[in-house]
Parts: structure tokens; C-alpha cells; sequence
């Protein structure tokens, strides 16, 4: 069963076990994050956005390409990634087109932080850098709209159009930053960051969550502690954190437990565990 929760004006659908899969669909953006399951409900997306390579993150890409052809998805997957990993992808999926006896084609789109790229419409994607022993990227979509100059704000609507009738510029255009995806990395990534703090709907890795594992071995492995989001929870602006990625030390019901006890009241009414329902994680 996937789990599915609702953040804002997003769903996210999908699954998450730190080291086992991470594979999230957002459909409202027409986009996948990772693919270490193949996921069927992502099959007909546009985009793939990789975070790096380690298997349970980019594993199950050739799946779900399968998928797609399956379901005769006649457009290849977009797939925006680490510049670095590209070379090392494609080969990859040249020698399970091998296997396969059919292509299985992406267009690749390598990004190295600080890269923006224009999606559909008003959507765009920015790469930003995530911390982890491999190469990697976190990414943030952002759409850009227009909104009334402020020094016009509460004038009558028809004076407003003969404004814009007469040739004066009415308008400016200002982002939104709407969701935010960063996983496999230090919590540094936040400081470094801050859209970070302030992005609608910030999807998160919190890998793990109390005394079973120390923080300093849990930044060892390039991973967040919820110890780390608790002493910053002050500078959290965001509409939703979905935090996910949560290490198989723990239950999903352990995780809802100590979330609820753990986290500060100015977070609890924003903090969303991905977890399936239940006491078991997919997959036995």
C-alpha cells in the first residue's frame, strides 16, 4: 500500500524507508522525486527529479520505465539530475535496454546547483546542493505570478484599468516558492539553504529520531536527526514539512509516536510523518 498524505495544495503519494526505496509522486506537478520503487501511480508523469545515485533512491528507474512502456506512454521521461551521474545513468540504462531488447529512453537534464530550468507554464525548477558522500541535489519548484504594485493596492478597480489602459505598468512579477524536496543530507542544507525555511511545502529526509542512534553518527552518514529540526524549529515558516526517509529502526506507529511527543508545539501543526497506517512498513 502507498502511503498518501495531503500538504498544502499538494499531494504526496508514494513510499519512503530510509536505505530500502524513496520513490514520491506529487501529481499536482506532474512530477516524480526518486525512483527506488516503481511507483505505478507515477508511470504517466513528465519529470523524474533524482536526488543521486545510491539504489534506494535511483534503483528501480529501469522499472519503471518498463512501467511506462507497459502502459504505452509514448514520450520519454524527463529525468533532471546530478550533472555528475548522468554519464554513469545512461550506461546503465544502455545495458538494460540489452537485457530488455527494447530502449529504454530518458532526456536527461544534468543540473549542478544554482541551475534553473523552465518547466511548463509559470513552473520552473532550481538545483540547490544537498550534503551526502555521493554526488547530489535537492530541488525546489518555483513558480513565478504576477501581483498588483504595491503603492496600487486597495484602489478602486476601475482606476486601476485605466492605468493599465494608459500604458502604466500595473503589474510585478514575484516567485512563489511552492515545494522543496532535499533527502541524503546534513541538516546543514537548511542553514545553507533558507528558501528552505520559507518554501510553501518542504519535503524532507529525518532519518532518525531519538537516542538509538547518536547525532554525531547520524551526521556520520550524511543524514538529518529530528534533534537538528528541533533546535531550528523557530525558523520554520513553512505551510507543511512532510518529513520522510525514516530509518527501519523504526516503526511507522514509533514514528508518529515520537514525533508527537518529541516536536514543539510550533511545529506539531505543521510537521507530516510520511508513514503508511498501521505497524508495518511495505515490503515485509
Amino acid at each position: 500500500m502507498l502511503t498518501e498524505v495531503k500538504a498544502g495544495d499538494f499531494t504526496v503519494r508514494g513510499m519512503s524507508l530510509g536505505g530500502i526505496y524513496t520513490a514520491l509522486h506529487v501529481p499536482e506537478l506532474h512530477a516524480a522525486f526518486d525512483a527506488g520503487w516503481p511507483l505505478r501511480t507515477a508511470a504517466g508523469v513528465r519529470r523524474l527529479f533524482l536526488s543521486h545515485g545510491h539504489v534506494d533512491h535511483a534503483g528501480a528507474l529501469p522499472a519503471l520505465l518498463g512501467v511506462r512502456a507497459l502502459f504505452g506512454n509514448p514520450k520519454p521521461l524527463i529525468v533532471h539530475l546530478p550533472a555528475e551521474i548522468a554519464g554513469p545513468l545512461g550506461d546503465a540504462l544502455a545495458a538494460t535496454s540489452t537485457m530488455q531488447r527494447y530502449e529504454l529512453a530518458v532526456d536527461m537534464v544534468p543540473m549542478a546547483p544554482g541551475d534553473q530550468v523552465a518547466l511548463s507554464g509559470d513552473l520552473a525548477v532550481r538545483a540547490f546542493r544537498t550534503y551526502h558522500p555521493v554526488p547530489s541535489l535537492g530541488y525546489l519548484l518555483v513558480r513565478r505570478i504576477s501581483k498588483l504594485r504595491p503603492e496600487l493596492v486597495g484602489l478602486p478597480g476601475p482606476e486601476i484599468a485605466a492605468r493599465r489602459r494608459a500604458g502604466e505598468e500595473v503589474s510585478v512579477m514575484s516567485e512563489r516558492l511552492e515545494l522543496a524536496y532535499a533527502t541524503d543530507t546534513l541538516a546543514v542544507v537548511l542553514d545553507r539553504e533558507p528558501s528552505l525555511y520559507e518554501v510553501r511545502v518542504l519535503v524532507l529526509e529525518c532519518t532518525f529520531l531519538d537516542g538509538r542512534k547518536s547525532l554525531a553518527d547520524a551526521r556520520a552518514g550524511c543524514h538529518i536527526h529530528l534533534d537538528e529540526l528541533i533546535e531550528r524549529a523557530d525558523k520554520f515558516q513553512n505551510d507543511a514539512i512532510v518529513l520522510m526517509h525514516f530509518s527501519q529502526l523504526y516503526r511507522p506507529d514509533e514514528v508518529r509516536d515520537i514525533l508527537a511527543r518529541r516536536l514543539p508545539d510550533r511545529l506539531k501543526g505543521r510537521v507530516i510523518p510520511f508513514t503508511p497506517r498501521g505497524s508495518e512498513w511495505p515490503g515485509g
